[in-house]
Formats: C-alpha cells, sequence, structure tokens
C-alpha cells in the first residue's frame, strides 16, 4: 500500500455522480452530511488546484442534474455527461480525462459507495492508480452497504480517508503556508466544531488576561 504522502503535484480528484436523483436513496449518511463532505472536497481540489474530474448521469436521467450547490463550487469545471454504465472508465471521455490528468493519486467519492464508485475505483486500481475513497463525502442506501463497499476496496488496496485528512495531507501544516488561512476558512466552513474550539479558545485566553 502507498505511503507517499498526497500533494497537489500528485493527486486529482475523482467526483462520481453527486446528483440529486439519489438524494434519497443515501442512507449511510445523512443528505446535509453527504452534501457537506462532497463540497468540502470539491473546494479542496480547486483551492490546491487539483485536477477535477467531475461524471454524472445526462441530465434528463432519472439522476437527475448534480447537486445544485456542487454545481456553483464546480462553476466553469466541465462535467463529463456519460450514458447509464457504472464503471466510468467505460466511458471514453472519461477516461480520457483521467488519462490527461497524469497524476498517479486518485482522490475520489461518489455515490453509490457500492456501484459506480466502487468499481470505477478497482478499475482504476487495476490501471496503477493509486486510490484514496473519501468516506465522507460518499453514501450508499445503508450504511451496512457503504461499509461493505470500503471494506472491499480496501482489500483491493485501496486507502480510506476523510476530507479533511485530505486537505490537511497536501497542506502539510499551518507554518509558512501560503493557502493555510484558506484551508483555515474552509474548515471552519464545513466543520463547526472546529470554527467553535477556536472562539472558546480565544475567549478563555482573553479572560485569562482580565
Amino acid at each position: 500500500m502507498p505511503h507517499t504522502p498526497l500533494t497537489a503535484d500528485n493527486s486529482a480528484v475523482v467526483l462520481i455522480d453527486h446528483e440529486v436523483g439519489f438524494s434519497n436513496l443515501i442512507g449511510s449518511q445523512t443528505i446535509e452530511e453527504n452534501l457537506n463532505g462532497t463540497l468540502a472536497l470539491a473546494k479542496i481540489a480547486k483551492l490546491f488546484n487539483l485536477p477535477l474530474i467531475v461524471t454524472a448521469a445526462p441530465e434528463d436521467f432519472p439522476a437527475g442534474p448534480l447537486y445544485p450547490e456542487l454545481a456553483q463550487v464546480l462553476g466553469d469545471t466541465p462535467v463529463i455527461h456519460r450514458p447509464p454504465v457504472f464503471d466510468a472508465f467505460e466511458n471514453d471521455q472519461f477516461a480520457a480525462a483521467i488519462e490527461a490528468a497524469g497524476r498517479k493519486k486518485l482522490i475520489m467519492a461518489g455515490i453509490q459507495t457500492d456501484v459506480c464508485l466502487a468499481l470505477t475505483a478497482l478499475t482504476a486500481l487495476d490501471r496503477g492508480h493509486e486510490v484514496y475513497i473519501v468516506v465522507d463525502a460518499s453514501a450508499a442506501t445503508t450504511k451496512e452497504t457503504h461499509d461493505t463497499a470500503v471494506m472491499r476496496l480496501v482489500q483491493a488496496g485501496a486507502i480510506p480517508v476523510n476530507w479533511l485528512a485530505v486537505g490537511s495531507e497536501i497542506l502539510r501544516g499551518w507554518v509558512d503556508q501560503p493557502l493555510a488561512p484558506a484551508f483555515g476558512k474552509l474548515i471552519y466552513e464545513h466543520l463547526p466544531s472546529w470554527r467553535h474550539n477556536h472562539v472558546a479558545s480565544n475567549a478563555i485566553a482573553k479572560y485569562a488576561t482580565k
């Protein structure tokens, strides 16, 4: 299993099927939790200028368009609308986009964990990529099916991570990092407990000086 850290130069983010039509199928976490993790991961890709490959079904298919909040974050990032194939690599445009990104490490998330994400990730592993599965930006119909899919991928060689771990690994630390303030802002937006802890620490320090 690879141990070389994620960096802005060796990694790409892949988002699969974060579509409104799947919202009512998500049972392994709430839609709010999935949306939060997905948006955070997309923002990390934007912040560190990582290649961002996004794929989904055509908008007029039952799965429907992308989460509108995600579409807003993506901006002009192209979306690869593929026919109903579960393994996205079976779509030539997606496969070409992965090849064009030229990155060894693929940071992947998707709906559903056990179907489109799993099958696409397995092919990525077979093609020699190092695959990182972002568990809090992926979901399935039940927690059991999500966890089982993650276990299957781990046994195949994938690495389970969360969005905070991804961003932190790329940033490397708070000292002498120009993007640290922006990443801190991202954390405060998507992980309120960190923001609250910071506010509490400041309040305690201020009180202690009195």
